[in-house]
C-alpha cells in the first residue's frame, strides 16, 4: 500500500497545510469524541473551536472526510458522534432545572442532559439519538433535531427596556434564556404579557407583542398568568354548559330506577374545608361477628358524560382539574362537578358504590361492585371529623367514625406488611383572600381522619383493578414502575448521613424500618423528600406493572370522576358503557401529560404566592431572621428550607463565613478549615432575607451568624514563652 495514500484527500495540499490539517483534525475528534459534545452545526463548530475564517474551507473538507470515514456523522445539518446509538423521535418533557425525557412510545423514557437539549421547551417533538449504553438514570441521549414547536407562544415578565426593545423572562424556559420583545407599545418592567415566537433559534429569541396580561405587582392575576403559561383549557363551550344544564338539579325517579337504593343507609362524606365537589361518600357497618361491611361509593359521572358529548370532549381535553391556591380550572362545568354530580349533604345522589367485607383481621372476605343511589347524612371536614374523634365534639355519627378508624389502623397493617411505606407527611396550604393575595400558610397534619379516606379510597381503587382484570377487561392502571438499585445509592448514602443505620445493600423491609424509625423525627419530611426523588413518577398505562410505591399488582383511579378522567373512563369500563373503539394507550398518555402539565402549573403559582408572602415580610421588617433546616449540601453549597414561607433558599460557600470549606462526601458535610464550623444535612440555621424577585421567581437569602462574646487578647509575655 502507498504509503502517501494514508492522506487521502489532503494528499495535494502544502506541507504547511496538511501540518494545519492534521491539526484541527486531532482537535476536532478531541471535542466531538468529549462527554459533553452536542450535535453541533458548521458554524457552531467553527466558534467553539475558535476557527480563524481563513481555515473555514479546510475546516468543513475534514469535517466531511471525518463523515465519510465513519468518525462522525452528518444529520440534518448537525455533525455528531459516530457511535450506533439509534435514532428516535418523541415529545420531550422539560425539568425547571433544564434537562429532559423524551417519550418514544418505545420502552422507557429516554433522559436528555441539559447540554444536549439544543434548546427545546416543553412539549416539543423531537428527533434524538439514544445512547446504547445506559446511565443511572436509564436511556440517555441528545436532541438531533427540533422537528415541531409544541407552542407559538409564551407567557413572559418584562425585565428591562433594551435598545428599542425589551428583554424578558419566561418561566417556562428558565433564567438563563432571554427573549427579546419587539413592538412600539409602551411596556414596563414587571409586565406580564404574552408575546408571538419569531425565531426561537436566536439568541435571545426574538418575539413580538401579542397581548399584555397584567402587572407582576398584581396577585389577581397569577393564576390567569398561570392558565396562559402553561395553555390551560379556560371555560367551556356553550353547547358543553347547556348538556349540563340539561339535567337539571335533581334525581328524578326514573333515573333511580335498576339502581341499588342506598338512601336509608348512613354515609357521610369527609373532606377539606375548602372542598366544593364531594365526589366519594363513605358506610361502614360491622355485624354480629365483627366483620367490617365497608362500602366506597362514588358519584357517578359516567351517567351524565357519555361518550360522544361535548361534556365529555370537553373533559378529555383537560383530563384533569387543576388546583390553585383559591381556586380551581374544573374538568367539568360547575353545573355537575359542584352540583349534580357533587354528593352533598341531605340530597340523592347517584353513585357506583364497591361493597368489601373484612374480617376482625383486616382480611378481605368479599366485594362486588354496583350502580347505586344514597343521601349523604353528613358532610364532615377533616377537623370536624377529628374533634368529634377526639371527644371535643358530640355526633350522632361518632361511632362511624370509630369503626373508620379501627378498620383504617387494620388496612394500615396489612399494607405494611406487603411493603408499602408511610410517609405521612403533613401538608402545606395557601390561604388566599378573594384578590389572591396570599395572607398565611396553613400547616394541615396527616391525621387519621386523612389517613382513614385514604386506606378506603385506596382499596376501592384495588378492587376495581382487580374486578375489572377478572373480567378480561383491558383498564387504565396507575403503575409506578420499580426503581433501580442505583437510583438509591444517592438516598442511601443521605439517610446515613443523617445517622441512620442501614446495612450495606438494603432491602426494601430495612428502608420500611428506616422510615418507622424516623416517624417522630424532625429530619422525616427531607427523608421522604430524598427517597420520592428517588423513584420515578407514577403514570396511567394499559400495560400493567404494578405500582411499587402502594406495593400492588392490581390499581387504577376509580375514586374521583369529577377529577380525573381516567376514573371516568374506568366507570364507563364498569357499566360497559366505553366505545369499542376507544384508545386506551392514547388516553392513558394525555392523561399521564396532561396531570404534569396540571403539576407544574400549580407549583409556579404557589412558588409565587409564597414569594409575596416573603415580600410582604421583608417589607414590613428588613432586619427580621427567620429558622430554617439545612436540607441537602453539596460541595460548592448548602440548601435550606425555611418553614415560615415554605420556601427551599440556597447559599454557595463563599456566602457562608471567611474561611475555606471543604466538602466530606461520605458525611455530606462542609467543614471550614480554619474555624473548624460544619455544615450538615438537618441542622437547623437562623438567614436574613435580603431580596426577593418577583419577576424571576427567586428569593435571596443570608446566613445570619451569632455574635461571638469578646475574648480577651492573649497575654504577650507568655505567648512568647510559649
Amino acid at each position: 500500500m502507498n504509503p502517501k495514500s494514508k492522506k487521502g484527500a489532503r494528499s495535494h495540499l502544502p506541507k504547511k497545510s496538511e501540518k494545519i490539517a492534521h491539526n484541527l483534525t486531532k482537535i476536532i475528534l478531541q471535542y466531538t469524541q468529549g462527554k459533553r459534545f452536542t450535535p453541533s452545526t458548521l458554524a457552531e463548530l467553527a466558534q467553539n473551536l475558535d476557527i480563524a475564517p481563513v481555515h473555514i474551507d479546510l475546516f468543513k473538507e475534514i469535517l466531511n472526510n471525518l463523515v465519510s470515514q465513519g468518525k462522525l456523522k452528518h444529520q440534518h445539518g448537525r455533525y455528531l458522534q459516530s457511535t450506533t446509538g439509534s435514532l428516535a423521535t418523541g415529545v420531550i418533557s422539560v425539568h425547571k432545572k433544564g434537562f429532559g425525557f423524551v417519550k418514544t412510545g418505545n420502552g422507557p423514557d429516554v433522559f436528555i442532559p441539559k447540554h444536549s437539549m439544543q434548546g427545546a421547551v416543553d412539549g416539543d417533538t423531537v428527533e434524538i439519538e439514544v445512547n446504547p449504553h445506559l446511565s443511572e438514570k436509564g436511556p440517555e441521549g441528545a436532541i438531533l433535531v427540533i422537528l415541531k414547536r409544541s407552542r407559538s407562544h409564551l407567557a413572559v415578565i418584562i425585565v428591562r427596556k433594551e435598545g428599542h426593545h425589551f428583554l424578558a423572562h419566561s418561566a417556562l424556559l428558565g433564567p438563563k434564556k432571554h427573549i427579546l420583545v419587539m413592538t412600539k407599545d409602551p411596556l414596563a418592567e414587571g409586565d406580564r404579557i404574552i408575546c408571538k415566537v419569531l425565531d426561537w433559534t436566536s439568541d435571545p429569541i426574538e418575539s413580538a407583542l401579542d397581548r399584555k396580561i397584567g402587572h407582576i405587582s398584581d396577585p389577581a392575576i397569577d393564576v390567569q398568568a398561570a392558565i396562559e403559561e402553561f395553555e390551560l383549557p379556560n371555560g367551556f363551550t356553550q353547547e358543553s354548559i347547556e348538556e349540563a344544564k340539561a339535567f337539571g338539579g335533581k334525581v328524578t325517579k326514573t333515573e333511580l330506577l335498576d339502581r341499588r337504593d342506598l338512601t336509608s343507609w348512613e354515609c357521610v362524606t369527609i373532606d377539606p374545608t375548602t372542598a366544593r365537589d364531594y365526589d366519594d361518600a363513605i358506610s361502614l357497618t360491622q355485624d354480629e361477628r365483627g366483620h367490617f361491611h365497608l362500602g366506597v361509593h362514588i358519584a357517578d359521572v359516567a351517567h351524565y358524560v357519555k361518550p360522544g358529548m361535548h361534556l365529555d370532549q370537553e373533559a378529555f381535553t383537560r383530563c384533569n382539574s387543576t388546583y390553585f391556591p383559591g381556586t380551581c380550572v374544573p374538568m367539568l362545568p360547575e353545573e355537575l362537578s359542584n352540583e349534580l354530580c357533587s354528593l352533598k349533604q341531605g340530597v340523592i345522589r347517584l353513585t357506583q358504590s364497591v361493597f368489601a367485607e373484612f374480617d376482625t383481621s383486616g382480611t378481605l372476605v368479599h366485594w362486588e361492585i354496583g350502580r347505586s343511589a344514597i343521601k349523604s347524612r353528613k358532610r364532615f371536614t377533616y377537623e370536624e371529623a377529628l374533634e368529634i374523634l377526639e371527644s371535643k365534639k358530640k355526633s350522632s355519627h361518632a361511632p362511624l367514625l370509630q369503626r373508620m378508624v379501627e378498620l383504617c389502623h387494620l388496612l394500615k397493617k396489612k399494607r405494611f406488611e406487603r411493603g408499602s411505606i408511610d410517609f405521612s407527611m403533613p401538608d402545606n396550604v395557601l390561604i388566599v383572600d378573594k384578590k389572591g393575595k396570599p395572607l398565611k400558610i396553613e400547616r394541615i397534619e396527616y391525621d387519621i381522619t386523612h389517613q382513614m379516606i385514604e386506606e378506603f379510597m385506596l382499596k376501592a381503587n384495588e378492587l376495581v383493578a382487580l374486578h375489572l382484570q377478572a373480567q378480561g377487561k383491558t383498564l387504565i392502571y396507575r403503575v409506578h414502575e420499580q426503581p433501580s438499585s442505583d437510583s438509591y445509592q444517592d438516598f442511601y448514602a443521605f439517610a446515613r448521613s443523617l445517622g441512620f443505620q442501614l446495612p450495606a445493600t438494603p432491602t426494601h423491609k430495612d428502608i420500611q424500618k428506616l422510615f418507622q424509625e424516623a416517624k417522630d423525627s424532625p429530619l422525616l419530611p427531607q427523608l421522604s423528600i430524598s427517597f420520592i426523588r428517588s423513584m420515578r413518577l407514577a403514570a396511567y398505562s394499559p400495560d400493567n406493572i404494578g405500582h411499587y410505591g402502594l406495593a400492588l399488582e392490581h390499581y387504577c383511579h376509580f375514586t374521583s370522576p369529577i377529577r380525573r378522567y381516567t376514573d371516568l373512563i374506568i366507570q364507563r369500563l364498569l357499566t360497559n358503557e366505553l366505545l369499542p373503539d376507544t384508545d386506551l394507550e392514547a388516553v392513558a398518555t394525555a392523561c399521564s401529560e396532561k396531570e404534569r402539565i396540571s403539576f407544574r402549573a400549580e407549583s409556579s403559582v404557589k412558588v409565587l404566592k409564597k414569594l409575596r408572602l416573603a415580600a410582604a415580610a421583608l417589607e414590613s421588617d428588613p432586619a427580621q431572621t427567620y429558622p430554617a433546616l439545612i436540607t441537602r449540601v453539596k460541595p460548592f453549597s448548602l440548601f435550606f428550607e425555611v418553614p415560615q414561607f415554605d420556601l427551599e433558599g440556597s447559599l454557595h460557600i463563599s456566602e457562608i463565613g471567611r474561611d475555606f470549606y471543604e466538602y466530606n462526601e461520605a458525611t455530606m458535610q462542609l467543614r471550614g478549615r480554619r474555624t473548624g464550623q460544619t455544615y450538615t444535612v438537618g441542622q437547623p440555621i437562623q438567614v436574613h432575607l435580603t431580596r426577593v424577585d418577583l419577576t424571576q421567581t427567586l428569593a435571596e437569602w443570608q446566613l445570619h451568624h451569632e455574635k461571638a462574646s469578646p475574648q480577651p487578647l492573649p497575654n504577650k509575655r507568655r505567648r512568647k514563652h510559649r
